[in-house]
């Protein structure tokens, strides 16, 4: 039955997945004929990968509303591959690239089997941040020249990007009229794609800008031709060159430098940046699915791997998942793996029906369309972004950035991970931390009552996520989990994010995720996602910088109009009296959430000494009575409970009450005295809560739900318990 309904289903959703393949399939096909122009390769290699992408991916991959074809992010690295390997000869350097892309998917393939999907969590996300930052300085260096109307600027990235000046002046200068008319629709069809979003016509918001450009280069070439005695302006050189028969100019791969040094850098450079590339828009797209729905990340590799393959036999470019087609499908109502097919299909009749009207289709016009992603990718509000969440951050961006562009992506990301790294080093000033826990165990996972409960200890960081991200993806996204750092000595901001990725999922799909135990820490900003090292005992963390969780308290406090202080340094004497601390050592107090009767609060304490000695963070509830009650300990019946009735120790009954007494063990020196106190009103209380350790002595109650931090929910739950245990207790 339920395949009958999706199948239903899917068939009442074709139409709107096919206008959205058809939308995407308008942005698909100049981009196509760019990302492939920009590589050095011809430009229906760009759009064999975008139509065998859609088409195998659609059809076995493992996610549902991604779009797939060629990246941006392979652009400079493809470049430099055909560059290489051609020793200046670029069509032979096409060739053997199209070797490395066969073997890079067929690399894909193997990981995908190999279930390694998770090793994009490997890379920091600061690194990440830079490398896509330097791949867009590279496009935006290559491009510009081109939008200028210039073939012929040479040089690396740096070396294009001092020349940016000297292009310009040349456009300024020239008695080319070829070269001013090409640079002119370069610069037109860049102020498009900046200023398309700001007009708000529906009707011109219909067609997407990069479609936009296409429509009016080619309506200008029909212009001359049909319309003005002058002829185009714009010379054959600077237009789109295709071959005349698409179905049978198909290129085939060159293996014949498959073993040489080169070509191996090819292959690892086409395959990590494919990888990451991939991986990274399949998680982004996944929280646009307004059907909240998750990849099957190992799957999708596997898919994109076999499309790759098949592109490069065909002579196309890698085929990775991309979050700007993907986002406009999810944008335009796209539901399923359809819309990748139909984008595909549309690119079939576009090439094969409209052919000559790409060809008159100028090379600046596809060259300001990478021109401006170029400049997205390394706009100064990423790194503002990047900045904001610490400095240390942009350290790692930038140096990323410069290796990058100085060396290359490979070089550049591995310095960035070795830089974070080292700056993780510094900042906790303990090498051993890292190196003695890297491989250990440090996640551990249980179900407690209704909520999975989930402690990090040692550290988290991109080092170990993957063991993290193991436990987090076992928990049905529909409940509520509770993630427990308090026994961790330093989290990065790769794993902070990612926190909030899961938040974020666990919130769409009705579920709870909350995060717990760094309240006690130091961070490197304000902002939400800066990495936290926790700090001694002895420091108490800057007043003013409140953890996601001490908002959400304060929160609480107004709601329930308690006072609330985070940084609380209170002594508690009380608490000392209680038979619970004899021989556990408090520390410090903190999150202080009290009224004139009630103070609920984290606890730091140990217990222990030397190698034994263990340090617990717990929230407790402290109970004021203004009126002596006898010292009693009420706890659940269980296990232990059991083996104190062996030892000799007595449980008190209420005879009255059996079933009481058999599901609390109820302790304490005065029994007529306790009995007298446990009413039948108090009773009926504890029997219609949730049972917690309960303690009383002259100081008032003790009151501990689990031997750990509380969850925001736990704590307002305690809260409200400890108000109405007060109030029956005044009436006793």
């Amino acid at each position: 039955m339920t395949k009958k309904n999706t199948f239903k289903t899917f068939v009442s959703d074709i139409p709107k997945n096919l206008f959205s393949g058809f939308v995407v399939s308008l942005i698909a096909l100049p981009l196509g004929l760019g990302l492939a122009l920009a590589s050095g390769a011809p430009p229906i290699s760009g759009i064999i990968a975008a139509i065998v992408g859609g088409t195998v991916v659609s059809l076995i991959g493992g996610s549902h509303v991604t779009i797939t074809g060629p990246g941006n992010g392979l652009v400079v690295v493809i470049l430099a591959a055909i560059t290489v390997l051609g020793n200046g000869d670029m069509y032979q350097g096409y060739l053997f690239t199209l070797a490395a892309i066969v073997i890079s998917g067929i690399i894909m393939i193997i990981l995908g089997f190999l279930r390694m999907g998770s090793l994009g969590d490997f890379f920091p996300a600061s690194a990440i941040q830079g490398m896509l930052a330097a791949i867009g300085i590279g496009i935006f260096a290559k491009q510009i020249h081109v939008m200028l109307g210039s073939l012929d600027t040479k040089g690396s990235i740096i070396e294009l990007l001092i020349k940016v000046p000297e292009g310009i002046l040349n456009l300024v200068k020239t008695d080319n009229s070829s070269m001013l008319y090409a640079g002119i629709v370069g610069i037109v069809s860049l102020l498009i794609m900046i200023f398309y979003s700001k007009i708000r016509n529906r009707y011109f918001q219909l067609i997407p800008a990069p479609m936009w450009i296409v429509v009016l280069s080619v309506g200008m070439y029909y212009y001359f031709d049909l319309f003005s005695a002058a002829e185009y302006p714009i010379h054959e050189d600077l237009l789109i060159s295709l071959p005349n028969d698409i179905l049978s100019n198909f290129a085939f791969p060159d293996f014949g430098k498959i073993y040489t040094a080169n070509f191996i850098n090819a292959v690892i450079g086409i395959t990590l940046i494919a990888s990451i590339e991939s991986l990274l828009s399949i998680k982004a797209v996944d929280k646009l699915d307004p059907l909240k729905r998750r990849s099957n990340v190992n799957r999708d590799i596997k898919s994109l791997g076999l499309a790759t393959v098949i592109s490069g036999f065909l002579g196309g470019l890698n085929v990775v998942t991309v979050i700007a087609r993907s986002s406009v499908n999810v944008h335009n109502k796209g539901s399923n793996r359809s819309a990748n097919f139909f984008h595909a299909a549309f690119l079939v009749v576009f090439i094969l029906l409209f052919a000559s009207e790409l060809r008159k289709i100028p090379l600046p016009a596809l060259a300001a369309i990478l021109v401006y992603t170029g400049y997205k990718l390394a706009s100064p509000e990423n790194i503002k972004k990047v900045f904001k969440i610490g400095s240390e951050q942009l350290i790692i961006f930038l140096i990323t950035l410069f290796t990058t562009i100085a060396t290359s992506l490979i070089s550049g990301i591995l310095a960035g991970i070795f830089a974070t790294f080292i700056i993780h080093v510094i900042i906790n000033k303990n090498l051993m931390l890292f190196v003695k826990n890297a491989l250990k165990p440090n996640v551990l996972m249980f179900k407690e009552d209704d909520k999975y409960y989930v402690s990090v200890k040692n550290f988290s960081s991109f080092l170990n996520f993957t063991k993290l991200k193991a436990k987090l993806n076992q928990i049905p996204e529909d409940q509520e989990a509770i993630i427990d750092f308090s026994l961790c000595d330093f989290v990065d901001h790769s794993v902070m994010e990612n926190m909030s990725n899961y938040a974020e999922t666990f919130e769409r799909k009705g579920g709870h995720f909350e995060v717990i135990g760094l309240d006690d820490s130091k961070s490197g900003s304000e902002h939400p996602f800066a990495l936290r090292k926790i700090l001694p005992k002895q420091m108490v963390p800057k007043e003013g910088v409140l953890t996601k969780r001490q908002k959400s308290i304060e929160a609480v406090s107004e709601e329930m109009h308690w006072e609330y202080n985070a940084f609380s340094k209170h002594e508690m004497e009380e608490l000392p009296a209680f038979g619970y601390f004899k021989t556990r050592r408090i520390d410090k107090v903190s999150n202080e959430l009290s009224n004139e009767n009630c103070t609920l609060l984290d606890v730091q304490f140990s217990e222990g000494e030397l190698i034994a000695k263990q340090i617990i963070k717990a929230t407790m509830l402290h109970i004021h009575t203004k009126k002596d009650i006898p010292d009693f300990t009420l706890d659940k019946e269980g296990i232990f409970e059991y083996i104190y009735h062996f030892a000799g120790y007595k449980d008190i009954d209420i005879d009255a009450h059996p079933d009481f007494s058999k599901r609390f063990y109820l302790s304490g020196k005065s029994e007529e005295k306790i009995r007298d106190f446990f009413t039948d009103e108090l009773i009926l209380f504890f029997e219609s809560n949730k049972q917690y350790h309960i303690e009383a002595s002259k100081e008032g109650l003790l009151v501990i739900g689990n031997e750990r931090l509380a969850s925001v929910k736990e704590m307002k739950a305690l809260a409200y318990f400890g108000s109405s245990l007060r109030k029956i207790i005044e009436k006793c």
